[in-house]
């Protein structure tokens, strides 16, 4: 009799040593997916939140870079504009390569006066340039000579 007690005991034991390891190999594959999730990617600049409601028309440009900081690049276009760009991706998977999920150009344009003229918010909508603040596609001119590169820049990285 006792002879069985140990075979039982022993099967016991491989039972449990089986459902342990069976548990140990699940939370290894749980922690190796969890590497594999996707992962969000922002180059550029970050727009504070409620920033661009900070700043009216005729607004100094002294207030535009207290609240929008430095921009990454100025030009001059019948007077100042200082141009903030971004861009956000992602990739689905932690090895595969990331894609373009948004990118965007915030304009803001300044009269002879250094005086806020009017604000930009420009992304890509139907593989055009549109302005999200006026719900516009600029079509000719100075400015979207300007944009154009910048979004075909920005769309190779």
């Amino acid at each position: 009799m006792t002879v069985v007690v140990q075979k039982g005991s022993r099967a016991r034991q491989t039972r449990g040593q089986a459902r342990w390891r069976i548990a140990a190999a699940a939370a290894l594959v749980a922690a190796v997916l969890s590497g594999c999730t996707g992962e969000q990617f922002q180059k550029g600049y970050i727009l504070p939140p409620g920033a661009l409601e900070q700043i009216p028309i005729g607004a100094s440009q002294d207030q535009v870079l207290i609240v929008m900081g430095t921009p990454s690049t100025v030009a001059t276009l019948d007077g100042e504009v200082f141009y903030y760009i971004s861009q956000r991706s992602e990739r689905k998977v932690a090895f595969m390569n990331q894609q373009v999920v948004d990118q965007r150009v915030i304009a803001i344009y300044f009269d002879k006066k250094r005086q806020v003229r009017r604000l930009a918010n420009y992304g890509l909508q139907d593989g055009k340039i549109f302005d999200f603040v006026s719900r516009t596609t600029p079509t000719s001119g100075q400015e979207l000579s300007y944009l154009t590169p910048l979004f075909k820049l920005l769309s190779f990285n």
